[in-house]
């Protein structure tokens, strides 16, 4: 007997959507999300049919840019699962439900992570408690990787189940944040920026590799966007997870509302650069933007995008520290 699988048309429905939304930024996301949300649904009617209803509450979590809604063509697996009893039977049902999720993501066109942030693993299916002392963990140890794994959870978004776990955990890390000085850390964590413009001012592409002669578009242009909106929403102790939401929420006091205005546009100009000028083959190759299929035009404004990418970054730091400064004196 041919076993039926449920996640088959999943992928024929990506394959049909596909082509209409992968020039427009926020349909390309809606449609990552409807795809996500489905394999969710099924994945927990296939362990149902097995294993009976869920023993508790739970909440299945997406993070990465599938958190911050912006995926490219391609993206990976990023998410958890928060669930509300912590006994051993609840312990192994949802792990099993995470490996269910994972599995159906990946046949519906969604790589494995590769650091392993997925609901299949233990270290990100836990229960309430468990979470909120894993994240207190982390807090007090303040790690290089206890503060990333942090950065990580705070770009968390409610994809499915019934209730808003999330929601609770990030007010947990908001109110120990101060006595852990999360926010200094957090900007040390990232302050690496790679360079993307160099000394006489010309784009720098990738030497060698599968990539060589392109612009590593996630590392050079996004991040620094990504990296200065989330460090101010965590000072605004902010819920929302997309870097546009976020920026719209920042008081103006940081920012006048024209420079709100600007950054927007310009984080936007960049997504549109990535889904036009990379090559969608796969995930990785969508991260980076062919120079040569550019004209001079487009490159100049790619360089600008870039450097107002720093700019903000900087703003951003110089706006955390003078904060820090302010409350040692």
């Amino acid at each position: 007997m041919l076993h039926h699988d449920p996640y088959m048309e999943l992928v024929q429905f990506r394959d049909e959507n596909m082509q209409n939304v992968c020039h427009d930024h926020f349909k390309l996301n809606e449609l990552h999300d409807e795809l996500i949300h489905r394999v969710a649904a099924i994945a927990s009617q296939q362990i149902s049919s097995q294993y009976g209803p869920p023993p508790s509450p739970f909440t299945f979590f997406v993070m990465g840019s599938a958190g911050r809604i912006e995926q490219s063509v391609w993206s990976d697996q990023d998410h958890g699962i928060i669930y509300l009893d912590s006994s051993d039977e609840a312990k192994s049902y949802f792990l099993t439900l995470g490996k269910e999720i994972s599995k159906g993501l990946y046949q519906a066109g969604y790589r494995y992570c590769d650091g392993g942030v997925m609901a299949s693993n233990p270290f990100w299916c836990k229960s309430l408690n468990e979470w909120k002392q894993q994240l207190s963990k982390w807090m007090s140890e303040s790690t290089w990787e206890s503060i990333r794994y942090l950065l990580i959870f705070l770009d968390g978004r409610f994809m499915y189940g019934d209730v808003t776990y999330v929601e609770r955990l990030k007010e947990h890390i908001y109110q120990n944040m101060k006595q852990h000085h999360l926010l200094t850390k957090s900007l040390n964590n990232t302050l690496h920026l790679k360079k993307g413009v160099n000394v006489l001012g010309q784009l720098l592409a990738e030497t060698h590799g599968a990539h060589a002669g392109k612009l590593n578009i996630k590392e050079i242009g996004l991040f620094p966007y990504v990296n200065a909106i989330r460090l101010l929403s965590m000072k605004e102790k902010l819920h929302e997870t997309s870097s546009l939401l976020r920026l719209k929420k920042i008081p103006d006091s940081y920012f006048p509302a024209s420079d709100k205005a600007f950054f927007k546009k310009q984080f936007l100009k960049l997504l549109s650069y990535r889904l036009l000028f990379s090559d969608h083959r796969d995930y990785d190759s969508g991260h980076y933007l062919a120079v040569s299929r550019l004209t001079k035009e487009q490159i100049r404004e790619v360089k600008e995008i870039i450097k107002n990418g720093a700019a903000l970054f900087h703003n951003s730091k110089r706006l955390i520290e003078k904060d820090e400064f302010d409350e040692n004196e």
